[in-house]
């Protein structure tokens, strides 16, 4: 197991890369399998949870080459084969969420299992409403959770799904639709969150050639088409980038983060706005991020307060910023109040709550609610657990720049999404040893 060891940081400052879109890559790489001829991915994440993608898509008949700056994929039109062995997809939810959906497309049964973490994950929402499309796909032990069967055939039609748990359910359904046997048309009931990660699903199959009519009500129609292989450059990700930009606002410093897009898709992007609202300066040009904070400083309480102000926000349609925007409330000064956060539970970890918990064991007043964290800024040095979320390990990561004095246990996590996140952090003046 890995440990994390964090000391005060004086000031960091330098330009980086943002780290690719995980979100993207995942996508990118389906849609490559499922395309016809040969497409070229540029900079793509290889990272725990992408490469179960990867190798899911190898073990259903996928030629891929990887590359040092990218890989070769040759797509199957469709046509995939029935897997040799149960698809272990590790610890990726969004894999696992996918993949339902993908694997009704290949000849027999296909058995889709992960790591103790994983078979926690919901799954019956997308279970129910892949029943309704003609998609035989069951829990093996009938309660909602991996392991997961799926037999061949995707007949198409009508569904609906709930908006609330995950925007990934619809995400695999819209993603695979256009192979089904006949034309989809879902709908969305009620709350819709997390939308803008459906609109990067439906961004990157129109890149790929695919077009979903949308309509009033939350309804998807997609007719019968075949994803054309295309060369495509994965953007950086704006939920990784987040830590990098946090620590310049919590520690005046300046860092410019390359590869991040004003015109992104993605959710998570609501960063820059959270950091400017919290006292940060925030200059976005067409690829890049430069964020300035101010130095902080030692309060009477002898505790180090971030010259950052609390924050009123709602995160509804950006659930993975959590943990960053809760170290920075944990580090700010005021009380923040972060909503909209009821879905961030069935991720990695119950987010929510073990935010919570490991903020506490920092010296952090936190009010834990079914949808919503309070937290009083004032943290101190201290050891936590990562829970084995890398989201968990660099939010953490956060307040120990600011505290010194923070030990993170399981660390290893970060390469979930972040494989060399320590040494990116070190490179821009982050004290972070892992030991």
């Amino acid at each position: 197991m890995v440990e994390l060891k964090v000391e005060k940081a004086s000031e960091i400052k330098g330009a980086v890369k943002a780290p690719p879109s995980k979100s993207y890559t995942h996508r990118a790489l389906l849609l490559a399998c499922l395309a016809r001829g040969q497409s070229r991915l540029r900079d793509p994440l290889y990272s725990a949870d992408t490469l179960a993608t990867l190798k899911a898509c190898q073990a259903l008949g996928c030629d891929i080459e990887l590359e040092d700056e990218g890989c070769t994929v040759q797509g199957t039109a469709g046509e995939l084969k029935t897997p040799e062995n149960v698809l272990n997809l590790e610890n990726s939810g969004t894999t696992l969420r996918f993949l339902t959906t993908m694997t009704s497309l290949a000849p027999g049964c296909s058995v889709l299992t992960g790591d103790n973490s994983l078979r926690t994950r919901p799954m019956q929402d997308l279970l129910d409403s892949l029943q309704k499309l003609g998609v035989a796909a069951y829990s093996t032990r009938s309660n909602g959770l991996p392991p997961v069967v799926v037999k061949s055939g995707f007949s198409g039609g009508k569904s609906d799904i709930k908006g609330s748990v995950s925007s990934q359910y619809i995400s695999s359904i819209l993603l695979s639709a256009p192979y089904a046997q006949n034309p989809v048309d879902l709908q969305v009931v009620g709350a819709f969150k997390s939308r803008p990660y459906v609109e990067m699903t439906l961004d990157i199959m129109d890149k790929f050639g695919v077009q979903c009519r949308q309509e009033p009500g939350n309804k998807f129609h997609l007719d019968q088409q075949t994803y054309q292989a295309r060369d495509y450059t994965i953007e950086g990700d704006y939920s990784s980038a987040s830590y990098l930009m946090s620590a310049a606002a919590i520690l005046g410093g300046e860092v410019t983060v390359l590869n991040l897009f004003k015109d992104s898709q993605q959710g998570d992007k609501l960063i820059l706005d959270i950091l400017e609202k919290m006292g940060a300066s925030i200059k976005a040009r067409e690829d890049q991020v430069t964020v300035k904070g101010d130095s902080p400083e030692s309060k009477t309480t002898g505790k180090i307060t971030s010259p950052l102000t609390s924050i009123d926000v709602n995160l509804e349609n950006s659930p993975d910023l959590l943990p960053t925007v809760a170290a920075l409330a944990a580090v700010a000064q005021g009380t923040s109040h972060i909503v909209g956060v009821e879905h961030a539970r069935y991720k990695e970890t119950d987010r929510v709550h073990t935010m919570a918990l490991e903020l506490s064991k920092l010296g952090v007043d936190v009010t834990e609610e079914r949808d919503s964290l309070t937290i009083t800024g004032g943290a101190h040095g201290g050891v936590v657990e990562s829970h084995t979320d890398h989201r968990l390990v660099m939010s953490l990561t956060l307040v120990g720049l600011l505290t010194g004095e923070v030990r993170i246990n399981g660390a290893e996590a970060y390469q979930v999404s972040f494989p060399n996140f320590p040494q990116v952090m070190e490179d821009l003046g982050c004290p972070i040893k892992i030991i």
